[in-house]
């Protein structure tokens, strides 16, 4: 009986002390851009700035168009317009070139703060919902390859984690906080959350 709970003592030591015989842990990629596009967050944020700056981009573009037709009379005119007419239209040219770069700058400058502020937003939430997605499901890491100055050379379609992390988002949008959470507070947990 002793030599049973020595062999059974023994056994038991051993087995503690090897090492555990676990899973390997998982590597995933995901296409941040696509996948913060590819949400019904994203696709209306979008829809947002097209809504938004679209007139602006053809008010733009009318005036581009103001100024190609005044080039050109400028061009046809070298021979037949006095200098007096030349200079006229070399100004007007001038003040609408400056007033559309203006108008572009500011586009610009606009838009840049609403693409980040929507980046933000849907950013923080879609970083929720990676977390959980990689925790449920045994990631050790997730790369985002959507920049093309990354350093991942090549990944496999197998470990692209973009579509599963889209429709997951999509599905608990409404549960999860607009914006970032205050200091120290923990953002919603995804529905269907452990």
């Amino acid at each position: 009986m002793h030599r049973v709970i020595a062999a059974l003592g023994m056994a038991l030591f051993a087995a503690a002390c090897a090492p555990a015989q676990t899973q390997p842990e998982k590597v995933g990629v995901i296409n941040m851009q696509a996948a913060m596009g590819g949400t019904k967050d994203g696709q209306k944020a979008a829809a947002e700035l097209n809504a938004k700056y679209g007139p602006r981009q053809k008010d733009v573009q009318s005036k581009q168009a103001e100024i190609e037709s005044l080039k050109d009379q400028l061009q046809k005119g070298q021979n037949t317009l006095s200098d007096a007419a030349k200079n006229d239209l070399y100004a007007k040219i001038d003040q609408k070139t400056k007033a559309v770069n203006r108008d572009m700058e500011d586009a610009r400058a606009e838009l840049e703060q609403d693409q980040s502020r929507f980046v933000n937003e849907i950013g923080s939430k879609m970083s929720v919902v990676i977390n959980k997605y990689a925790k449920d499901n045994g990631y050790a890491l997730v790369i985002d390859v959507s920049s093309q100055q990354g350093p991942v050379l090549f990944a496999s379609n197998t470990i692209d984690i973009t579509k599963q992390i889209v429709d997951l988002y999509d599905a608990n949008a409404a549960v999860m906080a607009p914006s970032a959470p205050a200091s120290g507070a923990k953002p919603p947990a995804p529905a269907g959350a452990k």
